[in-house]
Protein backbone atom coordinates (compact mmCIF):
# COMPACT_ATOMS: atom_id res chain seq x y z
CA UNK A 1 0.00 0.00 0.00
CA UNK A 2 1.13 3.54 -0.61
CA UNK A 3 2.98 4.61 2.51
CA UNK A 4 2.99 8.30 1.68
CA UNK A 5 0.88 10.87 -0.11
CA UNK A 6 2.66 13.59 -2.04
CA UNK A 7 0.85 16.89 -1.79
CA UNK A 8 0.87 19.64 -4.39
CA UNK A 9 3.58 21.54 -2.51
CA UNK A 10 5.61 18.29 -2.68
CA UNK A 11 5.42 17.71 1.06
CA UNK A 12 4.63 14.19 2.15
CA UNK A 13 2.12 12.80 4.61
CA UNK A 14 1.40 9.27 5.72
CA UNK A 15 -1.21 7.55 3.57
CA UNK A 16 -4.53 7.37 5.44
CA UNK A 17 -7.33 5.36 3.78
CA UNK A 18 -9.88 7.00 6.10
CA UNK A 19 -9.20 10.35 4.45
CA UNK A 20 -10.23 8.86 1.12
CA UNK A 21 -13.46 7.56 2.63
CA UNK A 22 -14.15 10.90 4.29
CA UNK A 23 -13.62 12.72 1.01
CA UNK A 24 -16.10 10.51 -0.79
CA UNK A 25 -18.57 10.83 2.12
CA UNK A 26 -18.36 14.60 1.86
CA UNK A 27 -19.18 14.58 -1.83
CA UNK A 28 -21.96 12.01 -1.38
CA UNK A 29 -23.52 14.12 1.36
CA UNK A 30 -24.00 16.89 -1.19
CA UNK A 31 -26.33 14.68 -3.25
CA UNK A 32 -29.88 13.51 -2.76
CA UNK A 33 -28.86 9.86 -2.48
CA UNK A 34 -30.18 7.87 0.45
CA UNK A 35 -27.78 7.38 3.34
CA UNK A 36 -27.69 3.69 2.49
CA UNK A 37 -26.68 4.38 -1.12
CA UNK A 38 -24.12 6.95 0.02
CA UNK A 39 -22.54 4.30 2.24
CA UNK A 40 -22.45 1.81 -0.63
CA UNK A 41 -20.77 4.35 -2.91
CA UNK A 42 -18.20 5.26 -0.26
CA UNK A 43 -17.25 1.63 0.34
CA UNK A 44 -17.17 0.64 -3.32
CA UNK A 45 -15.14 3.63 -4.52
CA UNK A 46 -12.80 3.76 -1.52
CA UNK A 47 -12.05 0.04 -1.87
CA UNK A 48 -11.18 0.45 -5.56
CA UNK A 49 -8.95 3.49 -4.94
CA UNK A 50 -7.20 1.89 -1.97
CA UNK A 51 -6.51 -1.21 -4.09
CA UNK A 52 -4.87 1.03 -6.70
CA UNK A 53 -2.75 2.55 -3.93
CA UNK A 54 -1.71 -0.92 -2.77
CA UNK A 55 0.54 -1.26 -5.80
CA UNK A 56 2.44 1.96 -5.10
CA UNK A 57 4.94 3.22 -2.59
CA UNK A 58 3.84 6.86 -2.97
CA UNK A 59 0.80 8.50 -4.52
CA UNK A 60 0.18 12.14 -5.39
CA UNK A 61 -3.02 13.78 -4.15
CA UNK A 62 -3.80 14.67 -7.76
CA UNK A 63 -3.60 10.98 -8.70
CA UNK A 64 -5.83 10.03 -5.77
CA UNK A 65 -8.35 12.66 -6.88
CA UNK A 66 -8.31 11.41 -10.48
CA UNK A 67 -8.83 7.81 -9.34
CA UNK A 68 -11.69 8.77 -7.03
CA UNK A 69 -13.45 10.80 -9.74
CA UNK A 70 -12.94 8.06 -12.30
CA UNK A 71 -14.49 5.47 -9.99
CA UNK A 72 -17.33 7.82 -9.03
CA UNK A 73 -18.09 8.39 -12.72
CA UNK A 74 -18.54 4.63 -13.09
CA UNK A 75 -20.38 3.95 -9.83
CA UNK A 76 -22.45 7.08 -9.13
CA UNK A 77 -21.92 10.06 -11.44
CA UNK A 78 -24.04 12.36 -9.25
CA UNK A 79 -21.40 12.13 -6.52
CA UNK A 80 -18.66 12.93 -9.01
CA UNK A 81 -20.66 15.96 -10.16
CA UNK A 82 -21.14 17.09 -6.55
CA UNK A 83 -17.37 16.80 -5.96
CA UNK A 84 -16.57 18.91 -9.02
CA UNK A 85 -19.22 21.48 -8.13
CA UNK A 86 -17.71 21.79 -4.66
CA UNK A 87 -14.30 22.44 -6.20
CA UNK A 88 -15.77 25.11 -8.47
CA UNK A 89 -17.52 26.78 -5.54
CA UNK A 90 -14.22 26.93 -3.68
CA UNK A 91 -12.64 28.51 -6.75
CA UNK A 92 -10.15 25.68 -6.87
CA UNK A 93 -8.17 24.82 -9.94
CA UNK A 94 -8.80 21.12 -9.42
CA UNK A 95 -5.21 20.16 -8.74
CA UNK A 96 -4.87 22.43 -5.73
CA UNK A 97 -8.06 21.24 -4.13
CA UNK A 98 -7.13 17.62 -4.67
CA UNK A 99 -5.36 17.63 -1.34
CA UNK A 100 -8.33 19.26 0.30
CA UNK A 101 -10.79 16.99 -1.38
CA UNK A 102 -8.92 13.86 -0.47
CA UNK A 103 -8.82 15.01 3.08
CA UNK A 104 -5.14 15.79 3.06
CA UNK A 105 -5.70 19.33 4.30
CA UNK A 106 -9.38 19.16 5.16
CA UNK A 107 -12.26 16.79 5.11
CA UNK A 108 -13.95 15.20 2.25
CA UNK A 109 -15.75 17.41 -0.12
CA UNK A 110 -16.79 19.52 2.80
CA UNK A 111 -18.11 16.68 4.92
CA UNK A 112 -17.01 18.25 8.16
CA UNK A 113 -16.65 21.72 6.77
CA UNK A 114 -19.45 24.16 6.90
CA UNK A 115 -19.54 26.73 4.16
CA UNK A 116 -18.14 30.01 5.27
CA UNK A 117 -20.71 32.67 5.81
CA UNK A 118 -19.59 36.14 4.86
CA UNK A 119 -19.43 38.40 7.85
CA UNK A 120 -21.87 41.24 7.90
CA UNK A 121 -20.12 44.53 8.53
CA UNK A 122 -21.20 46.14 11.73
CA UNK A 123 -23.34 49.20 11.38
CA UNK A 124 -21.58 52.12 12.99
CA UNK A 125 -23.40 53.26 16.07
CA UNK A 126 -24.46 56.85 16.22
CA UNK A 127 -23.73 58.66 19.41
CA UNK A 128 -26.73 59.05 21.61
CA UNK A 129 -27.94 62.57 22.11
CA UNK A 130 -28.34 63.47 25.74
CA UNK A 131 -31.85 64.21 26.93
CA UNK A 132 -32.51 67.79 27.78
Amino acid sequence: MANEVIKKDESKQPFDPEKIKNSIKGAAARTELSEERQGEVVEQVATAVIQLADAKEEMATSEIRENILSELDKVEPTVSEAWKKYEEEKGADGEESAGEETGETGEAGGASETPETPETPETPKTPETPEV
